[in-house]
């Protein structure tokens, strides 16, 4: 294989998109982390923009999408382009991205259908015809003649607002808003002039554009972001999307295509554009290619490009001029900067377990399920700094997430580290959940941090079930437990050590039954595994939850292929009920359930197996058996913690070391809690 280097790159080679030149081949396409503050991209939404410019990217598009009108009520923190106050603080965003060498454009939109009414304004949604999104669940109303007059002149104002900021273009959001549900036979079914024929659904398009141009003139960068096939018989075939980009071409009005393929009015719909964990990398390259070849056209695309390897090969083959590589910089923020550095192996991985986005669609900001420091560039580092303190010796005990995260940031910071773990590998919980074939990428959490541990000198002691005594002949001057949890299976009135737990049917240590009952009291991956893995074993398998609906901690995204086996597979799904005991039953078992809507309503199943999922129990004898002895007694001081500053209490001056517990070894929590718990703590050693 030809060896590639800085000069010949195909992601390092600059742009040129008209008179802006781009640094390299690498961008973040728009998306909404949820980080605004009252509409605004105030602090932490320009540092997560500012990191991306200083780790080397050459294109951070904001927004996903801002408004451009109060009717278009925000759906998951979307910025407010209609007002005149975001302007300064687009401006300090943009300065400062330039500052570190990177574009800035933003994405505007009016979301039409896909938006709530019972939010901000009350204001009724509207749509080109009254056509229910059912992701959003909003009737609309069908838009008149002056809600699109209105519209019209609220982009054209947006598009100002944009320009006075300073940034460098913006892009028009058309896939599964108000544009493109003109476009689609799907969302429009109008018999006036902006109905029926292809000319009349791009009417409405066209009049914003014209009026775009009128205000912001001929050399404001202006793109759009475009379904180019829905990918559904319902809605734009690939003959008319293409059609659609070529028109659009030629009009002269606009200077890049993102192309998108499929449709998003439903979760499982969005999960085929936004694919996640065990679903088919960059499934939609080749066809943004052939958009490229037939318009002979700018054309951007992003869609689980996760790897630096298939980026590179979207550019080489010039199926892209610039490549989205959006959930990868949220992983990692400075990939461009180690491709060019030499680098390349140190980039943290994408893992695709879309956290991120999961806990946008659920109400939350976005978050990398194993970089805590995205979203929280204020106080937590993306690159770990040496001590200007004296290097001490931490002791580490557990190789899960936490620990080896721990490890990894205490060697960095120029510390000697030693980690004990009791199993031959690192990995704990992850290594048990990354044995599921459709999410074994999370071993990229355990492997990267191994290879910098490693690098990082980090003395790594597996099979080594270390105990108060061995922790203290290691001399340290900080100790860590991050030993992990236990699966708390006694949460019955009888029977509990008649079942096994979701860590028992993912290992393999029990034997899948014929008829399995899953009570799962927990609502996240373990139990909705341990489904899956039954499922497909060819058990008949039942789950029953007492909460409203099945699985609450897990997102949208996520919820997708967990449904689609379920149902592929007959899975019974029994929600508002309670496992209360279990008892022997011939051969068998018989459970019985209850509910919390009264006492009276109780049902018995007869089964072969009953697994109980209800989170994990602190494994913390250790640390219990060291805290005595350390100069903190294990105190962490919270209000340090929140503001990212070292901890100072001292409880015993006597002690010698300072003891802390992290991730599961404090409470049941996720695998992003026991990295941040780490970090937090670690980079101030």
């Amino acid at each position: 294989m030809r060896e590639t280097t800085a000069s010949t790159d195909p992601l390092l080679q600059p742009y040129r998109l008209r008179h802006l030149t781009l640094r390299n081949r690498l961008m973040s396409t728009a998306h909404e982390p949820a980080y605004s503050e009252d509409g605004l991209p105030k602090d932490r939404y320009r540092l997560y923009h500012v990191e991306k410019a200083k780790g080397g990217i050459a294109l951070t598009m904001t927004a996903g999408s801002a408004i451009v009108a109060a009717d278009s009520p925000p759906a998951f923190g979307n910025l407010h382009a209609y007002r005149d106050e975001i302007v300064p603080w687009l401006k300090r965003l943009a300065d400062e991205c330039h500052a570190h060498g990177a574009a800035v454009m933003i994405q505007l939109t009016h979301l039409g259908r896909r938006t709530g009414w019972n939010t901000a304004d009350w204001l009724p949604v509207l749509a080109p015809s009254p056509i229910r999104e059912p992701a959003h669940r909003a009737f609309p109303k069908t838009a008149e003649d002056w809600d699109l007059d209105r519209i019209v002149a609220d982009y054209a104002a947006a598009a100002q607002r944009m320009q006075a900021a300073g940034l460098d273009g913006i892009e028009l959001e058309c896939y599964g808003h108000l544009l493109d549900q003109f476009w689609s036979p799907a969302t429009n079914t109008r018999d006036d002039e902006y109905g029926g024929s292809l000319d009349n659904r791009l009417r409405f398009t066209h009049r914003v554009l014209d009026a775009i141009r009128a205000a912001v003139g001929g050399d404001f960068i202006m793109g759009l972001r475009l379904v180019a096939d829905e990918d559904w018989d319902k809605g734009l075939s690939r003959e008319d999307g293409i059609e659609i980009c070529k028109r659009l071409v030629a009009t002269g009005q606009v200077d890049f295509l993102n192309i998108i393929r499929g449709h998003i009015e439903t979760d499982a719909a969005l999960s085929k554009v936004i694919p996640v964990q065990g679903m088919r990398a960059a499934p939609h390259l080749d066809f943004a290619g052939d958009v490229r070849a037939e318009t002979r056209f700018p054309v951007f695309h992003a869609a689980r490009i996760n790897d630096v390897a298939t980026a590179r090969h979207a550019v080489a083959e010039g199926k892209l001029d610039m490549v989205g590589m959006t959930r990868a910089h949220i992983a990692d923020p400075h990939i461009g900067a180690k491709i060019a550095a030499g680098r390349e192996h140190e980039i943290r991985p994408c893992v695709g377990a879309t956290y991120c986005l999961d806990r946008i669609y659920e109400g939350g900001e976005a978050l990398c399920i194993h970089n805590p420091a995205t979203g929280r560039e204020a106080t937590m580092p993306h690159v770990i700094r040496s001590t200007e303190g004296a290097r001490r010796r931490v002791v580490v005990v557990g190789a899960g997430p936490a620990g080896l995260e721990a490890a990894r940031v205490s060697a960095e910071r120029g510390h000697s580290v030693v980690l004990f773990e009791a199993a031959a590998d690192a990995g704990g919980q992850v290594r048990l959940a990354a044995r599921t074939r459709r999410r074994s990428e999370l071993i990229g959490i355990v492997d990267w941090r191994v290879e910098r541990c490693e690098a990082a000198g980090v003395e790594m002691r597996f099979n080594t079930l270390a105990d108060a005594s061995e922790v203290r002949a290691a001399e340290p001057d900080i100790v860590v437990v991050a030993t992990g949890g236990l699966p708390n299976t006694a949460i019955l009135e009888e029977g509990g050590d008649l079942v096994v737990s979701s860590w028992d049917i993912l290992s393999g240590d029990a034997k899948p039954g014929g008829d399995v009952l899953i009570f799962d009291d927990n609502g996240a991956h373990p139990a909705m595994q341990a489904a899956e893995q039954l499922a497909l074993s060819g058990a008949k398998v039942e789950i029953v939850t007492p909460e409203r609906f099945f699985a609450p901690e897990i997102g949208g995204l996520n919820h997708v292929p967990y449904a689609e086996i379920f149902q592929r597979h007959g899975v019974r799904i029994t929600i508002a009920r309670r496992l209360t005991n279990v008892r022997r039953a011939g051969n068998g078992l018989l459970a019985t359930i209850g509910s919390d809507y009264g006492e009276a309503i109780r049902e018995t199943r007869a089964i072969d197996q009953v697994v109980v999922e209800h989170g994990t129990l602190p494994l913390d004898d250790l640390y219990f058996a060291l805290r005595e002895g350390s100069e903190n007694r294990g105190e962490v001081d919270y209000r340090a913690l929140i503001a990212g500053h070292p901890q100072t209490i001292v409880r015993n001056p006597e002690g010698d070391y300072r003891l802390y517990r992290i991730g599961d070894a404090v409470a049941s929590r996720n695998i992003h809690a026991a990295i941040y718990d780490a970090l937090r703590l670690a980079k101030d050693f």
